[in-house]
């Protein structure tokens, strides 16, 4: 099964206690990317610039990603500039270019339309709308979103919302989104807007989903919420792609699999948690290029040991 991904690739500069790094590799859409290709096949539309080389495209082909939908404009590619010293657990922004980035209109390649899965990475909602729009075939359409888009774009997002069948975004945006400050409330909430699941992030701390009445296909009864752990780590580099590149793994495993069962759905948060440990263990994309598939079973055999994953209820 082929995703889909549509969001930005980009540079980043980045200072956490363990050092600092000057227009690595990033972007939402490059660690979905990377983290889901070891799963399923995956294509790409996003926007670059002229920095974007042959040395950037390589570390897609490598991986067997599919790039023809990234398009190369006149200018910079979209560049971000953040801090971690003060905090692992929370950004400081301190510059952002966007460049080539601001006027993306994404275009779907012909070769794209098969796409049997969607995933609408944090971009203007606007724009996450008219790629839907465009493939009303997909067997699955997942998303995020973040606050800036929460507060100020709240109409445009509320048609997304709508056409989602799993959203993904963290304990404080549920929050926001919602109004309510018990999760619980919020989460429950969130789910009468459209989206028929929703994956909560907690960063270190591991990932909740929650389940609405459609979630999984007719004749599969009502699933209670389900908490998957993070995995404790003994350094952690860089924590920039780590909700992305769950994202990628989580959705990935998805896509792999012929069926969508409870089991299956908890499995894959086990699967995001792998792929977002690896990918704050190095700056950027750098972990993410080198893991290896036997790495990757072995790490979710550590999730299984300290979760007791061979619970197969429903």
């Amino acid at each position: 099964m082929s995703i889909l991904v549509v969001g930005s690739v980009a540079f980043d500069s980045i200072q956490t206690p363990s050092g600092s790094v000057d227009h690595c590799l990033g972007g939402a859409a490059t660690h979905f990317a990377l983290a889901a290709s070891y799963f399923t096949d995956v294509r790409v539309i996003a926007v670059v610039g002229k920095d974007f080389t042959a040395e950037h495209e390589s570390v897609f082909q490598r991986r067997g990603i599919n790039i023809e939908g990234i398009e190369h404009a006149d200018g910079l590619s979209f560049h971000w500039t953040g801090s971690y010293v003060k905090s692992l657990n929370e950004a400081q922004t301190l510059g952002t270019d966007l460049n080539v980035f601001q006027s993306f209109d994404p275009k779907i390649p012909e070769s794209y339309k098969d796409s049997e899965y969607l995933f609408l990475a944090n971009i203007d909602p606007v724009l996450q709308a008219r790629v839907r729009s465009q493939m009303p075939k997909v067997k699955m359409v997942a998303g995020d979103t973040m606050n800036y888009w929460i507060a100020d774009h709240a109409a445009n997002l509320a048609k997304v919302l709508r056409e989602l069948n799993v959203l993904l975004i963290n304990d404080g945006e549920a929050r926001m989104l919602a109004g309510e400050n018990n999760l619980v409330l919020a989460a429950n909430k969130v789910l009468t807007m459209g989206p028929k699941t929703l994956i909560v992030k907690h960063g270190e701390y591991g990932a909740t989903a929650f389940f609405g009445e459609e979630s999984f296909p007719e004749g599969v009864k009502a699933v209670h919420p389900f908490r998957a752990p993070a995995l404790p780590l003994a350094e952690v580099v860089d924590p920039t792609g780590a909700g992305d590149s769950f994202a990628g793994g989580f959705y990935g495993y998805l896509a792999s699999q012929p069926e969508l069962t409870p089991t299956v759905f908890r499995t894959a948060m086990f699967y995001g948690g792998v792929m977002g440990s690896f990918a704050v263990e190095r700056f950027g994309t750098e972990r993410l290029q080198a893991v290896t598939r036997e790495e990757i079973e072995a790490r979710f055999k550590l999730f299984q040991e300290i979760s007791h994953l061979d619970y197969t209820g429903a």
